[in-house]
């Protein structure tokens, strides 16, 4: 790991590994979701009922639907473990496996308007990393191809107590151009679009959302959250 890369992490709570697993590795498993997508095309209920859903229950529902055996062991190596604790500072265990994050195709027109920015865990003391959480590219995303969106330096919100992350969140919710408003805050959405095999690192603490596949193409992503050991 660069020192660079650390100190971006730490300023921005986002980093982007390109390349990191290779893409015959990545190439395996997508043949496996599609192998297992196109099982479930063929009986119509269950791709039926996820149409009616909202775009952001689609995910959660296709992606449970998906069984890739060894994924975990695949994509969260110990290198990239190892790789996480430095970034981190501390040891880190991952939680819960890998899970997959998988988007149908053509869910609608862009926008950053109704999303579900959240975060997943509360930090206490809001100074201190809760974990990080991983973001695998199992297939090229491409923008607006439904990758998770992320609101780089966000992290700084709750940690400097000024009232800054509820101000952020109200933002979130009214803003007609959110890209515009947040110009000269020091927080930036960052789309985990790229290639297949790259990964992105993400403090827990920023603020992340589902968004829209817009493409033709299956959006095939993986998550696993690493937390600090007791």
């Amino acid at each position: 790991m660069k020192p660079d890369q650390a100190e971006l992490f730490a300023a921005q709570g986002f980093l982007r590994l390109d390349a990191f697993h290779p893409k015959r590795r990545m190439a395996a498993i997508r043949q496996k979701v599609l192998d297992e997508v196109k099982r479930l095309s063929a009986r119509t209920s269950p791709m039926k009922s996820l149409r009616q859903l909202p775009f952001f229950q689609q995910i959660g529902k296709l992606s449970a639907l998906v069984d890739v055996p060894g994924l975990h062991d695949a994509l969260a190596t110990p290198e990239l473990i190892e790789l996480m604790a430095r970034l981190g500072d501390r040891a880190l265990t991952p939680s819960r496996g890998t899970q997959l994050l998988l988007s149908p195709p053509s869910q609608g027109e862009w926008t950053l308007k109704g999303l579900n920015w959240h975060v997943d865990v509360t930090a206490d003391p809001p100074q201190r990393l809760p974990g990080i959480q991983a973001f695998f590219l199992i297939d090229d995303v491409s923008p607006r191809g439904g990758a998770t969106l992320a609101l780089a330096g966000s992290h700084w919100g709750d940690a400097m107590g000024d009232g800054s992350a509820s101000a952020l969140r109200r933002l979130l919710k009214t803003s007609d151009d959110l890209e515009r408003d947040l110009r000269g805050s020091g927080v930036s959405i960052v789309e985990m679009s790229g290639r297949a095999g790259d990964i992105c690192l993400m403090d827990m603490r920023l603020l992340h959302t589902p968004s829209i596949n817009t493409t033709r193409h299956l959006r095939m992503m993986a998550t696993c959250r690493c937390f600090p050991r007791a």
